[in-house]
Protein backbone atom coordinates (compact mmCIF):
# COMPACT_ATOMS: atom_id res chain seq x y z
CA UNK A 1 0.00 0.00 0.00
CA UNK A 2 2.87 2.29 -0.39
CA UNK A 3 2.04 3.75 -3.63
CA UNK A 4 -1.21 5.09 -1.94
CA UNK A 5 1.81 7.68 0.33
CA UNK A 6 2.79 8.68 -2.66
CA UNK A 7 -0.36 10.63 -4.02
CA UNK A 8 0.14 14.34 -4.49
CA UNK A 9 -2.60 16.72 -2.89
CA UNK A 10 -3.97 16.94 -6.04
CA UNK A 11 -4.16 13.80 -6.29
CA UNK A 12 -5.88 12.95 -2.76
CA UNK A 13 -8.37 16.33 -3.92
CA UNK A 14 -9.34 14.41 -7.11
CA UNK A 15 -10.37 11.22 -4.85
CA UNK A 16 -12.08 13.26 -2.31
CA UNK A 17 -13.98 15.28 -5.02
CA UNK A 18 -15.03 11.66 -6.74
CA UNK A 19 -16.36 10.63 -3.66
CA UNK A 20 -18.38 13.27 -2.74
CA UNK A 21 -19.59 13.87 -6.18
CA UNK A 22 -20.32 10.42 -7.05
CA UNK A 23 -22.18 9.95 -3.08
CA UNK A 24 -24.23 13.61 -3.76
CA UNK A 25 -25.51 12.24 -7.12
CA UNK A 26 -26.76 8.93 -5.71
CA UNK A 27 -28.20 10.06 -2.97
CA UNK A 28 -30.08 13.23 -5.16
CA UNK A 29 -31.21 10.73 -7.50
CA UNK A 30 -33.02 8.32 -4.74
CA UNK A 31 -36.34 10.04 -4.47
CA UNK A 32 -37.20 11.03 -8.21
CA UNK A 33 -35.08 7.32 -9.02
CA UNK A 34 -38.22 5.69 -6.44
CA UNK A 35 -40.69 7.31 -8.04
CA UNK A 36 -40.11 6.89 -12.04
CA UNK A 37 -39.51 3.29 -11.06
CA UNK A 38 -43.01 3.01 -9.30
CA UNK A 39 -44.88 4.93 -11.99
CA UNK A 40 -43.16 2.68 -14.80
CA UNK A 41 -43.62 -0.26 -12.96
CA UNK A 42 -47.48 0.27 -11.72
CA UNK A 43 -48.63 3.45 -14.26
CA UNK A 44 -50.69 2.63 -17.38
CA UNK A 45 -50.66 5.54 -19.07
CA UNK A 46 -50.58 7.54 -22.45
CA UNK A 47 -46.69 8.77 -23.18
CA UNK A 48 -45.33 5.81 -20.62
CA UNK A 49 -43.00 4.39 -23.66
CA UNK A 50 -41.74 7.91 -23.99
CA UNK A 51 -41.17 8.79 -19.90
CA UNK A 52 -39.45 4.92 -20.22
CA UNK A 53 -37.37 5.94 -23.25
CA UNK A 54 -36.40 9.47 -22.04
CA UNK A 55 -34.84 8.01 -18.68
CA UNK A 56 -32.77 5.55 -20.49
CA UNK A 57 -31.57 8.12 -22.92
CA UNK A 58 -28.32 8.74 -21.57
CA UNK A 59 -27.14 5.44 -21.58
CA UNK A 60 -27.88 5.55 -25.61
CA UNK A 61 -26.69 9.43 -26.31
CA UNK A 62 -23.29 9.77 -26.43
CA UNK A 63 -21.39 11.07 -22.48
CA UNK A 64 -20.37 14.14 -24.51
CA UNK A 65 -23.57 14.87 -25.93
CA UNK A 66 -25.62 14.83 -22.73
CA UNK A 67 -23.05 17.16 -21.50
CA UNK A 68 -23.41 19.70 -24.09
CA UNK A 69 -27.63 19.33 -23.57
CA UNK A 70 -26.92 20.29 -19.71
CA UNK A 71 -24.37 23.13 -20.55
CA UNK A 72 -27.50 24.75 -22.72
CA UNK A 73 -29.73 23.76 -20.14
CA UNK A 74 -28.30 24.29 -16.98
CA UNK A 75 -24.98 26.81 -18.15
CA UNK A 76 -25.01 30.43 -16.96
CA UNK A 77 -26.56 31.22 -19.94
CA UNK A 78 -29.19 28.33 -20.48
CA UNK A 79 -33.05 28.79 -19.04
CA UNK A 80 -32.42 26.78 -15.72
CA UNK A 81 -29.14 27.84 -14.98
CA UNK A 82 -29.88 31.54 -15.43
CA UNK A 83 -33.53 31.03 -13.48
CA UNK A 84 -31.26 29.25 -10.94
CA UNK A 85 -28.56 31.43 -10.52
CA UNK A 86 -30.63 34.37 -10.33
CA UNK A 87 -33.31 33.72 -7.97
CA UNK A 88 -31.70 31.13 -5.56
CA UNK A 89 -27.98 31.48 -6.39
CA UNK A 90 -27.12 27.74 -7.52
CA UNK A 91 -24.61 27.63 -10.29
CA UNK A 92 -24.25 24.53 -11.66
CA UNK A 93 -21.81 24.97 -14.62
CA UNK A 94 -18.17 24.83 -13.92
CA UNK A 95 -18.40 23.77 -10.76
CA UNK A 96 -18.81 20.69 -8.82
CA UNK A 97 -22.53 21.07 -8.16
CA UNK A 98 -22.20 20.56 -11.97
CA UNK A 99 -20.20 17.51 -12.09
CA UNK A 100 -22.83 15.74 -9.47
CA UNK A 101 -25.85 16.33 -11.26
CA UNK A 102 -23.83 15.17 -14.45
CA UNK A 103 -23.50 11.95 -12.74
CA UNK A 104 -26.56 11.61 -11.75
CA UNK A 105 -28.10 11.92 -14.70
CA UNK A 106 -25.76 9.70 -16.12
CA UNK A 107 -26.30 6.90 -13.31
CA UNK A 108 -29.82 7.59 -13.12
CA UNK A 109 -31.19 4.84 -15.71
CA UNK A 110 -29.40 2.12 -13.86
CA UNK A 111 -30.90 3.14 -10.65
CA UNK A 112 -34.13 3.61 -11.97
CA UNK A 113 -33.90 0.00 -13.68
CA UNK A 114 -32.72 -1.87 -10.45
CA UNK A 115 -35.65 -0.22 -8.68
CA UNK A 116 -38.43 -0.96 -11.48
CA UNK A 117 -37.70 -4.75 -11.11
CA UNK A 118 -37.98 -4.88 -7.79
CA UNK A 119 -41.41 -3.23 -7.93
CA UNK A 120 -42.23 -5.45 -10.30
CA UNK A 121 -41.37 -8.30 -8.26
CA UNK A 122 -43.67 -7.26 -5.50
CA UNK A 123 -46.59 -9.37 -4.58
CA UNK A 124 -49.34 -6.57 -4.96
CA UNK A 125 -51.86 -9.01 -2.97
CA UNK A 126 -49.81 -7.94 -0.05
CA UNK A 127 -50.12 -4.08 -0.62
CA UNK A 128 -54.24 -4.81 -1.49
CA UNK A 129 -54.34 -6.56 1.92
CA UNK A 130 -53.09 -4.06 4.03
CA UNK A 131 -55.74 -1.67 1.85
CA UNK A 132 -58.23 -3.19 2.99
CA UNK A 133 -57.54 -2.79 6.86
CA UNK A 134 -57.56 0.53 6.03
CA UNK A 135 -53.76 1.86 5.93
CA UNK A 136 -53.22 4.67 3.60
CA UNK A 137 -51.26 4.22 0.23
CA UNK A 138 -48.01 6.38 1.76
CA UNK A 139 -48.25 3.94 4.84
CA UNK A 140 -48.46 0.98 2.88
CA UNK A 141 -45.36 1.94 0.94
CA UNK A 142 -43.72 3.01 3.42
CA UNK A 143 -44.23 -0.56 5.73
CA UNK A 144 -44.69 -3.12 2.85
CA UNK A 145 -43.78 -2.02 -0.33
CA UNK A 146 -40.14 -0.01 0.36
CA UNK A 147 -38.68 -3.28 2.17
CA UNK A 148 -39.55 -5.46 0.31
CA UNK A 149 -37.91 -3.34 -2.90
CA UNK A 150 -34.85 -2.70 -0.56
CA UNK A 151 -32.61 -5.36 -1.74
CA UNK A 152 -32.77 -3.69 -5.15
CA UNK A 153 -32.99 0.11 -4.36
CA UNK A 154 -29.62 -0.88 -2.37
CA UNK A 155 -28.46 -2.15 -6.14
CA UNK A 156 -29.54 0.59 -7.82
CA UNK A 157 -28.08 2.85 -5.77
CA UNK A 158 -24.63 1.52 -5.38
CA UNK A 159 -24.82 1.10 -9.59
CA UNK A 160 -25.48 4.48 -9.80
CA UNK A 161 -21.98 5.69 -7.72
CA UNK A 162 -20.51 3.05 -9.52
CA UNK A 163 -21.04 5.04 -12.50
CA UNK A 164 -20.50 8.12 -11.29
CA UNK A 165 -17.02 7.07 -9.86
CA UNK A 166 -16.26 6.33 -13.48
CA UNK A 167 -17.88 9.34 -15.48
CA UNK A 168 -16.32 11.28 -17.69
CA UNK A 169 -17.62 12.91 -20.41
CA UNK A 170 -20.51 14.50 -19.69
CA UNK A 171 -18.74 15.71 -16.69
CA UNK A 172 -16.14 17.35 -18.66
CA UNK A 173 -18.25 18.57 -21.23
CA UNK A 174 -20.32 20.22 -18.50
CA UNK A 175 -17.85 21.17 -15.59
CA UNK A 176 -15.13 21.13 -17.66
CA UNK A 177 -11.31 19.97 -16.01
CA UNK A 178 -10.68 22.41 -13.06
CA UNK A 179 -8.45 21.24 -10.03
CA UNK A 180 -9.50 21.20 -6.79
CA UNK A 181 -12.92 21.85 -8.17
CA UNK A 182 -14.19 19.85 -11.03
CA UNK A 183 -11.46 17.82 -11.60
CA UNK A 184 -12.79 13.88 -10.21
CA UNK A 185 -10.69 10.65 -10.73
CA UNK A 186 -11.52 10.13 -14.66
CA UNK A 187 -10.70 13.81 -15.24
CA UNK A 188 -7.36 13.39 -13.30
CA UNK A 189 -5.96 10.36 -14.86
CA UNK A 190 -6.90 11.97 -18.50
CA UNK A 191 -4.81 14.72 -17.76
CA UNK A 192 -2.18 12.18 -16.26
CA UNK A 193 -2.25 10.69 -20.04
CA UNK A 194 -1.64 13.75 -21.80
CA UNK A 195 1.88 14.52 -19.98
CA UNK A 196 4.93 12.95 -20.43
CA UNK A 197 6.11 10.86 -17.53
CA UNK A 198 1.98 11.19 -16.24
CA UNK A 199 1.62 7.34 -16.51
CA UNK A 200 2.43 6.30 -13.17
CA UNK A 201 0.02 9.44 -11.77
CA UNK A 202 -2.47 7.81 -14.42
CA UNK A 203 -1.80 3.97 -13.23
CA UNK A 204 -2.38 4.89 -9.09
CA UNK A 205 -5.31 6.59 -10.04
CA UNK A 206 -6.51 3.94 -11.67
CA UNK A 207 -5.78 1.23 -9.09
CA UNK A 208 -7.88 3.32 -6.67
CA UNK A 209 -10.40 3.60 -9.37
CA UNK A 210 -10.75 0.15 -9.41
CA UNK A 211 -10.94 -0.49 -5.15
CA UNK A 212 -13.34 1.70 -4.67
CA UNK A 213 -16.01 1.08 -7.45
CA UNK A 214 -15.03 -3.02 -6.47
CA UNK A 215 -15.77 -2.02 -2.65
CA UNK A 216 -19.13 -0.24 -3.58
CA UNK A 217 -20.30 -3.24 -5.59
CA UNK A 218 -19.21 -5.97 -2.96
CA UNK A 219 -21.08 -4.01 -0.14
CA UNK A 220 -23.87 -3.41 -1.89
CA UNK A 221 -24.36 -7.31 -2.97
CA UNK A 222 -23.49 -8.34 0.74
CA UNK A 223 -26.46 -6.05 1.60
CA UNK A 224 -28.80 -7.26 -0.16
CA UNK A 225 -27.94 -10.82 0.96
CA UNK A 226 -28.16 -10.06 4.39
CA UNK A 227 -31.65 -8.05 3.89
CA UNK A 228 -33.24 -10.78 1.28
CA UNK A 229 -32.22 -13.94 4.40
CA UNK A 230 -33.49 -11.60 7.17
CA UNK A 231 -36.89 -10.98 4.90
CA UNK A 232 -36.83 -14.50 4.63
CA UNK A 233 -36.54 -15.29 8.37
CA UNK A 234 -39.29 -13.23 8.47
Amino acid sequence: MNWLLDLTPDEWNAVRLSIKVATVAMIASLPPGILIALVLARGQFWGKTLLNGLVHLPLILPPVVTGYLLLLTFGRRGPAGAFLAEHFGIVFSFRWTGAALACGIMGFPLMVRAIRLSVEAVDRRMEAAAGTLGANPVWVFTTITLPLILPGLIAGAILSFAKAMGEFGATITFVSNIPNETQTLPSAIYTFTQVPGGDEGALRLTLISIVISMAALVASEVLARRIGRRMDIE
